[in-house]
């Protein structure tokens, strides 16, 4: 679990990529802070496990279905990149509850100043824009950020100075692609408030004993 406070811009050292599995090199300092193998670390917002810990880094394996959700695949030598260590159980709350498992990916359309800070609009799929309210969390790249606004075909964030220089977000240019975690509050209430396939009327509209098994007589 994982607040969405970056600690650190790591800088990716190599891709080991093999039929069936890909191995991700991060170049690092403060993250490597009490770190063991085994310990989960949040690379551009995809939790990743440490398999091996170089001195001067960490490698970590990413599975086929983490490439096709993310942007991890689109990374090279010397990419920079956010990390967070996973929280500790006596850490501050800074962020939102961040699992590091990412929806999808969304782009980068436009960035804009205003007074200190600095607006990002990111276009994304109706699938993941569905979870995503205004003043609510989302995370951006493993950033836990506030939303704005929120339309059908995007949403925005505006960047404070201290984030924009603790991050990589800003450093990004229109059309870069982005990894999108949904606040995972929304997903769990739109899962329970569907009816189990078992309970749902076999006509297809609601009949007496559906609404009674439902708590409504």
């Amino acid at each position: 679990m994982f607040t969405g406070i970056v600690e650190e811009v790591g800088e990716i050292t190599g891709l080991r990529q093999s039929a069936t599995s890909t191995v991700l090199g991060v170049r690092a300092k403060t993250v490597l802070g009490g770190t063991k193998l085994g310990d989960s670390i949040a690379v551009n917002g995809v939790c990743l496990t440490v398999v091996r810990l170089t001195g001067d880094g960490f490698e970590g394996d990413v599975m086929p279905e983490t490439m096709r959700r993310t942007n991890l695949g689109a990374l090279q030598p010397k990419s920079r990149v956010n990390l967070e260590r996973a929280m500790a159980a006596d850490g501050r709350f800074g962020g939102h509850i961040v699992a590091g498992h990412v929806d999808g990916t969304g782009t980068i359309t436009d960035l804009s100043p205003e007074g200190n800070a600095v607006w990002v609009t990111v276009a994304a799929a109706p699938e993941l824009l569905r979870y995503i309210v205004e003043k609510g969390s989302i995370t951006i790249d493993g950033i836990s950020l506030t939303v704005a606004y929120v339309d059908n075909t995007c949403f925005r964030v505006s960047i404070i100075p201290h984030t924009g220089q603790e991050t990589t977000l800003l450093t990004r240019r229109p059309g870069y692609v982005v990894n999108l975690e949904c606040d995972i509050v929304g997903k769990y209430i739109e899962k329970l408030m569907q009816p189990a396939a078992a309970d749902k009327p076999s006509s297809g509209g609601v009949s007496m004993d559906f609404l009674a098994q439902n708590g409504f007589l």
